[in-house]
């Protein structure tokens, strides 16, 4: 196992569970981010500030981890940019279709112990297995 990292998995999960409860009590919503982007892309009054503060946290965490010395792994993506674009447009209208997105279903929901959530992140995880297996082992990739 060359990825093995228990301790920044469990300060990294420790830190999302935290904001996720955080921004649960002190604003009543789910941590969901599709929903969060959503509510960005179409604004509601009074609620676009959080949204964009809670985004730019998303950014600024994994900044701050790399300047204070973590280690951060060089992705390169070995497929054409329109494709991935498409990618991203099929996984916004899944998420829409699914009522969110693994950050909302998985993290959130399961914690309240929402059915519908539950049940959503079994799909999707097991739709992942799917993919990467056509796609590894049917197509080539």
């Amino acid at each position: 196992m060359e990825n093995f990292t228990p301790v920044s998995a469990l300060v990294g999960g420790a830190l999302i569970g935290l904001s996720a409860a955080l921004l649960l009590f002190l604003k009543g919503r789910i941590a969901g981010i599709s929903g969060i982007v959503r509510g960005i892309i179409i604004p509601e009054q009074g609620d676009f500030l959080w949204r964009l503060v809670f985004l730019a946290g998303l950014i600024a965490g994994g900044v701050l981890y790399q300047l204070a010395g973590g280690d951060v792994a060089h992705i390169q993506a070995v497929v054409d940019k329109p494709l991935i674009v498409l990618g991203g447009l099929i996984v916004g209208i899944g998420t829409t279709l699914g009522s969110g997105c693994t950050s909302g279903h998985g993290v959130c929901g399961i914690a309240r112990m929402s059915p519908r959530s539950i049940a959503a992140t079994l799909t999707f995880m097991a739709t992942g297995v799917i993919t990467v297996f056509i796609v590894r082992h049917i197509i080539g990739g």
